[in-house]
C-alpha cells in the first residue's frame, strides 16, 4: 500500500506541475468548452415563448451544470495514444513495470485539478451574471453529483481508450472518435436535456452509453426526477462491457504492434 501511495503521489505531483506550465492554455480549453453555455441562451429564450417541461430558469441551471461536469470529464486520450503507437513511443513504456494506461490517467486527473480553480472563478461569475439561477444542491445532491462525475469521467475514458486501441491496425483511430462525437454531441444532453426529447426516444437513448456521460450527473446537481439507481447500474454495466473489450483489444494489438505503429 505504501509503494502504491508513493506512485500516486510522484505521478500526480510531476504531472500536475507540467500543466501548470500550460495554464493559460488550460483557461483557453475551459472557454473552449463554452458551447452549453451559448445553448443556455437559445433554450431560455425558446421557454419563454414555447411549452417546455422546465422553465427558463432550470434550463439555465442545467445547461450551467453541463458545462461544469463537461471540465471534469473531458477525455483526450485517444490522441496521446495515437501519437504514440504511429511514432513508437509506446515501446519504451511497455519496458516499465507499469502498464501504459496509468500514465494517461494521471495526466488527466493532473488536468482536472488545474481546472478546478477555474472552475470556481467561472461558477463566481455565472451567478453574479445570472442571480435568479442562484441554487444549492443538497448534501445528498452533491454527493450522488459527485459520484457520477467520477464514474461519467471513467466511462468516457474507457471509451474513449478503448476506440484507441484501434491504432494498432489503422494509423488513424480519432477519426472514429470524431464520428462517436456526432452522436454523443446530441445524445448526451449537451445539445438539450433529455427531458425535451419524446417519451419513447428518451427511453431508449437512456440505454446507452451517452447520456451518463452528461445528462445524468448534470441532472442528480439540480434535482431532476431520475430513477438514480438504475441510472448507476447502467453506468457501471457499460464501463465494465468496455473495459472487457477495452483488455481484450490490448492483448490482440500488442501481438499486432512492430514497435513503430501498426
Amino acid at each position: 500500500m505504501k509503494w502504491l501511495t508513493k506512485k500516486v503521489v510522484s505521478f500526480l505531483s510531476v504531472y500536475y506541475a507540467h500543466m501548470l506550465e500550460y495554464r493559460a492554455e488550460i483557461f483557453f480549453w475551459v472557454l473552449s468548452g463554452s458551447l452549453p453555455i451559448i445553448l443556455m441562451g437559445v433554450w431560455i429564450k425558446a421557454a419563454q415563448g414555447g411549452d417546455f417541461s422546465l422553465t427558463s430558469t432550470e434550463f439555465a441551471r442545467y445547461f450551467f451544470c453541463v458545462f461544469q461536469v463537461r471540465q471534469f470529464t473531458n477525455v483526450w486520450v485517444i490522441w496521446d495514444f495515437e501519437r504514440e503507437v504511429i511514432e513508437g513511443k509506446l515501446s519504451f513504456k511497455l519496458l516499465y513495470p507499469l502498464d501504459p494506461v496509468w500514465y494517461h490517467v494521471s495526466r488527466h486527473i493532473a488536468e482536472k485539478m488545474t481546472r478546478f480553480p477555474i472552475a470556481v472563478l467561472l461558477t463566481f461569475l455565472f451567478f453574479t451574471l445570472y442571480p435568479q439561477a442562484f441554487w444549492f444542491p443538497d448534501l445528498s445532491q452533491s454527493f450522488l453529483g459527485l459520484i457520477s462525475i467520477i464514474l461519467a469521467f471513467t466511462l468516457r475514458f474507457i471509451i474513449q481508450y478503448t476506440l484507441a486501441m484501434l491504432c494498432f491496425w489503422i494509423e488513424r483511430a480519432s477519426s472514429l472518435q470524431q464520428f462517436w462525437f456526432l452522436f454523443d454531441i446530441f445524445l448526451s444532453g449537451i445539445t438539450a436535456p433529455l427531458d425535451v426529447f419524446p417519451p419513447v426516444v428518451r427511453d431508449i437513448v437512456l440505454l446507452t452509453p451517452f447520456p451518463y456521460t452528461v445528462y445524468f450527473p448534470a441532472s442528480l446537481f439540480i434535482n431532476h426526477s431520475l430513477n438514480v439507481p438504475l441510472g448507476f447500474l447502467i453506468m457501471l454495466a457499460w464501463i465494465v462491457i468496455f473495459f472487457i473489450l477495452n483488455r481484450c483489444l490490448w492483448r490482440k494489438g500488442l501481438k499486432q504492434y512492430s514497435g513503430m505503429g501498426a
